[in-house]
């Protein structure tokens, strides 16, 4: 990692600070909207709450976010980034050396997060526009839900249209909103709390303890279920790390957290005010004057709509970091930003948008899509709890201290997770199914690799150097293609696969005059184009290992008449001279792609398993992204061609001639 990319990474800036807040803190920052209503509604109402009720609850809600989110997310998780990325697999790639188990918590946390991913925009988008019920020029028009699924089916579809453009754009857009939003949360909830300044003694984690065990506390120990509504968004802000730098997020969040923590505060101070008074709206929305409540609808809308742009981009990172550990299939993915972190894959951002406009279709109201809400999300705490306790023992933290104070946080989401287990039959159902939906697509496609990865035989090209040599001078044979370009991801020094060497010598033998062994590396660094070439003391055989950036086309073909001009003008590669050609001089031979499909056939020696295993494989990977695609070959000349995985599977089988009638 170069020094400047990881001061970029590190290094806060007043406009990174804009771009977080609209990226990072969407999903956290709207909890006030309905984290303290799903208290007071739990307990039996305003009227049935108590001075230490409230004091309890509140100071719950401030050592919630400040030990989970503030300790273990921004202090411990955020330190555990790969290339500047986060989110779980992330962090699964720093420790998975420790344990082969660990792969089982980050896939499970992994298939949970991406399922939050498509559940999230669903709840808070629709809670936005049903939020418009209560705007008096818009009241009638709203009280007809299927107005409010039509206009929440718009909002997402424009909201994951815009994805394409990146998350620094997004963050242009939204974050301008967002710190008007936190803003507002900070000073409202300020005022609030001035007129009970007592309100701040729930910062004594006494009144948290005495609530738990008070027994006019209607819920015991399951009100963390409400309380856990606080902190919903802790993952995404890991997940979103690379998106807007750590560094950016080490400044954002103090910010971001007293003004949520004020707004609380407020809150408690208005209902300790008002709880005789027979008012039944969202404690949020009555502690704000009357007079500027239609403003404030409209702001906390376009707030709900801008939480869902965190798990949307944590979700891109999510399948990024998968596709690179060979447990998720390879989609394209651009990078419209100017960092790794700032990414978008099409198929997953439409993916999600058509799950999510399905679950609105099925659920048709928040507040039935909302007994699913952090059903995944508690899950995802839990596996990344797992997994950090390796980081902290592999960064040198004492085992004790280590497995002591992540026990400490998987207590704490286990009941988290015990009381969101609850909802499993009003709706949290449907997170278990997409879930384990995408946790069966990862092991498939893992398992198929390793499948794969077990018949395949590389062999040493240095043993094949003279029959190639002879290939190419045989007149018996037409000239297939003065070179000829074979691509392969499993190209390791001079071992390469052996279908390629079966492609050439025995499925047609293939005259050329030079032959290509290429593979395509991409680096971290945005800018990178360089490569290395080994060309075995010939000059017909050349291994290229091309090194891109991220940020490069791969654009393979042209890279490769660079090289060739390279190497003939260093007197490595002969001048390949063209009789006939438009382009007087030209000294670079035509070029023809060959990129090899392996397939099984007659699985003889494939167990019953392996074999439905690559069948359902080679299914999902016509939705992928083809080689020919991927490294800019569609204006090549190019080829698939077929070869079995396994070549002894083609044997011969006992057959008897007829004998003559006579």
């Amino acid at each position: 990692m170069k020094e400047s990319s990881r001061s970029s990474f590190e290094k806060a800036s007043a406009a990174g600070f804009l771009i977080a807040l609209g990226i990072v803190y969407g999903d956290i920052g709207t909890s006030p909207l309905y984290t303290m209503q799903s208290l007071v509604e739990n307990q039996g109402g305003l009227a049935a709450v108590s001075e230490a009720f409230i004091l309890g609850s509140i100071s719950l809600i401030f050592w919630t976010l400040t030990l989970i989110t503030t300790v273990k997310y921004v202090w411990i998780a955020l330190k555990a980034d790969n290339h500047h990325e986060g989110g779980i697999f992330s962090l699964y790639t720093l420790v998975r050396r420790m344990a082969k188990w660990l792969m089982i918590p980050a896939l499970i946390g992994g298939a949970t997060l991406l399922s939050d991913g498509a559940l999230t925009p669903a709840v808070t988008v629709t809670s936005a526009v049903e939020g418009l019920k209560s705007v008096p020029a818009l009241q009638d028009h709203y009280s007809n839900q299927t107005l409010v699924i039509l206009t929440t089916l718009v909002i997402l579809t424009l909201l994951f249209s815009i994805q394409r453009f990146g998350t620094g754009f997004v963050g242009k857009i939204f974050g301008p909103v967002m710190l008007v939003w936190f803003s507002f949360l900070g000073i409202s909830g300020l005022l609030n709390s001035l007129t009970n300044l007592a309100i701040f003694r729930a910062i004594n984690p006494y009144y948290a303890v005495q609530l738990l065990l008070d027994p006019d506390n209607q819920q015991g120990i399951f009100i963390l279920g409400s309380i856990f509504l606080a902190t919903t968004g802790a993952e995404a802000l890991y997940s979103d790390m690379g998106h807007v730098g750590r560094g950016n997020i080490y400044v954002s969040w103090p910010f971001v957290k007293i003004c949520i923590l004020l707004s609380y505060f407020g809150q408690g101070a208005w209902i300790l005010a008002n709880k005789d008074s027979g008012i039944v709206l969202n404690p949020f929305f009555a502690s704000i004057p009357s007079s500027i409540s239609v403003f404030v609808v409209v702001l906390a809308a376009l707030a709900a709509i801008i939480a869902s742009q965190a798990l949307i981009s944590g979700s891109f990172t999510l399948v990024s970091e998968a596709m690179r550990l060979k447990i998720f299939p390879t989609f394209r993915i651009s990078y419209p930003g100017h960092s790794l972190g700032q990414l978008y894959i099409p198929v997953i951002n439409w993916s999600l948008w058509l799950i999510t406009c399905g679950i609105v279709l099925h659920f048709r109201t928040a507040a039935h899509m909302e007994a699913a809400y952090g059903l995944a999300i508690t899950i995802t705490m839990l596996m990344t709890t797992i997994l950090l306790t390796f980081f902290l023992l592999q960064r040198g933290v004492k085992p004790l201290l280590a497995y002591s104070l992540m026990a400490f946080f998987a207590m704490i989401e286990l009941i988290f997770f015990i009381a969101s287990a609850v909802k499993f039959l009003h709706g949290g159902y449907v997170v278990v199914i997409m879930s384990a939906l995408v946790i069966a697509l990862m092991l498939i496609w893992y398992k198929g690799n390793q499948i794969t990865f077990k018949y395949i035989h590389p062999l040493d090209l240095n043993e094949y150097k003279e029959q190639l040599g002879r290939l190419r001078q045989d007149d018996r044979y037409p000239l297939f293609q003065t070179n000829v370009v074979y691509l392969t991801n499993r190209m390791k020094g001079q071992m390469i696969d052996r279908s390629i060497l079966y492609s050439i010598l025995d499925k047609r033998p293939k005259k050329a005059k030079v032959y290509w062994f290429v593979k395509v590396n991409v680096t971290d660094e945005p800018y990178t184009n360089d490569y290395t070439v080994d060309m075995l003391g010939t000059d017909y055989l050349v291994q290229v290992e091309l090194f891109l950036g991220f940020r490069m086309r791969q654009d393979v073909p042209r890279y490769l008449r660079t090289i060739v001009k390279d190497l003939m003008d260093s007197g490595r590669l002969p001048k390949q001279h063209q009789d006939y050609t438009i382009s007087p001089g030209r000294a670079v031979g035509d070029f023809r792609f060959i990129v090899l499909e392996e397939r099984v056939a007659n699985p003889i020696h494939i167990k019953p398993f392996e074999l439905w295993i690559l069948q359902i494989k080679a299914m999902i990977k016509r939705l992928t992204a083809t080689p020919i695609r991927w490294f800019g070959l569609q204006f090549s000349e190019s080829s698939t061609e077929v070869v079995p995985l396994v070549l002894s599977d083609v044997t011969n089988l006992p057959i008897h001639e007829r004998e003559a009638e006579v």
